[in-house]
């Protein structure tokens, strides 16, 4: 079992007194000193395809401990020469849309055409306890089984700052390690949306049948960063309603900005259950990666998502950086008080607190 960025504590055994009528309390040895991280052996390990590599790679990166993070970031600047050469494809949908399901059955066909695929969730860490749902494995039974196809849930850690880092960091492991198809999960309709089309090549939106109703509550911007709108479980006897709201959609994309510069956002019906409109989602997919390419959004698209996530990093780490200083966060507990006393604006706060 492998061992977490912390090192194990191991308890002394019960230390009987000379004379047998007493007993010494437990005692704790000393922690060992923390085992040494052979970089370049993972390293290699994740560019023959080993998930045993793989998923040490990713601990690594996803470590809060100090040594692990420099370790990790080694690690990763011998792994980017090798990154790149995957389709990175983001998938959304409203609750209930099915997007588990679908990506089984997607994720299925893909690795039985020859394909790997990395599936990667964002996983929404609770804000209370930190503690994750972690549940993909269990809602995937049968990719999960599959040694062509790797899952991995991202925690957030309560908040989705984090999937700048994990998330991304992540995707590049994936394809080092010669995953064809990135598939990456958000948690629903929301701020995640946002994020993770920051990170892939192209964007699917799920939805259910009925749009007439479901538009009216469906945020605009949402469906300005689909690529595509896959009205799902489009099953036989829900498939004439399902042909009908995939032809309310093509009629509501025609008012929309298109979310790829030469691409037309295309609306397909979908059952993962009768297994229809799955390949032609995937021939879609080859299309638009061809189209992109040829036209040069790819590449302009992916180096824009590489400065954005060198920003974010940049926030992240003054923040960071900031409430490292103790006064800094004395100051901070102070002018809040201050604040809520009526005695300073948030403004003036701020002035002050920079000042």
């Amino acid at each position: 079992m492998e061992q977490d960025s912390g090192s194990r504590r191991v308890m002394g055994g019960v230390n009987a007194a000379h004379d047998g009528m007493s007993q010494a309390p437990r005692k704790k040895f000393r922690k060992p000193g923390k085992k040494t991280v052979d970089i370049a052996e993972i390293a290699e390990g994740v560019k023959q395809g080993s998930r045993l590599h793989l998923g040490k790679a990713i601990t690594l990166l996803e470590s809060s401990n100090p040594s692990d993070k420099q370790n990790g970031q080694e690690l990763l600047n011998q792994l980017l020469r090798h990154t790149g050469n995957s389709l990175r494809i983001g998938i959304t949908g409203v609750p209930g849309a099915g997007k588990s399901t679908f990506i089984e059955t997607f994720g299925e066909m893909l690795t039985a055409n020859g394909l790997r695929v990395a599936v990667l969730a964002i996983d929404p860490s609770s804000s209370v306890t930190g503690g994750s749902i972690l549940g993909d494995k269990t809602r995937m039974e049968q990719l999960a089984k599959n040694p062509r196809a790797f899952i991995r849930p991202s925690p957030t850690a309560g908040t989705l700052g984090g999937v700048h880092k994990k998330t991304r960091e992540t995707m590049l492991v994936c394809e080092a390690a010669g995953y064809d198809v990135i598939l990456v999960e958000t948690v629903g309709v929301g701020q995640s949306e946002t994020l993770v089309r920051g990170m892939v090549d192209m964007f699917l939106l799920l939805v259910l049948t009925g749009a007439g109703d479901e538009l009216q509550g469906m945020k605009k911007g949402i469906l300005e960063l689909a690529d595509a709108i896959l009205v799902h479980k489009a099953d036989t006897a829900n498939r004439q309603l399902a042909e009908k709201t995939v032809r309310e959609y093509k009629g509501m994309l025609h008012f929309l900005q298109p979310a790829t510069e030469s691409w037309k956002t295309r609306a397909l019906a979908v059952s993962s259950i009768e297994n229809t409109g799955i390949q032609e989602v995937w021939e879609m997919a080859k299309e638009f990666e061809a189209a992109a390419k040829e036209n040069g959004v790819f590449k302009k698209r992916r180096q824009a998502q590489t400065k954005d996530w060198f920003r974010s990093m940049i926030t992240d780490e003054l923040y960071g950086r900031f409430f490292e200083d103790s006064n800094k966060r004395e100051l901070v507990k102070k002018l809040e008080q201050q604040i809520l006393d009526d005695q300073l604006t948030v403004a003036q706060a701020i002035r002050e607190l920079f000042e």
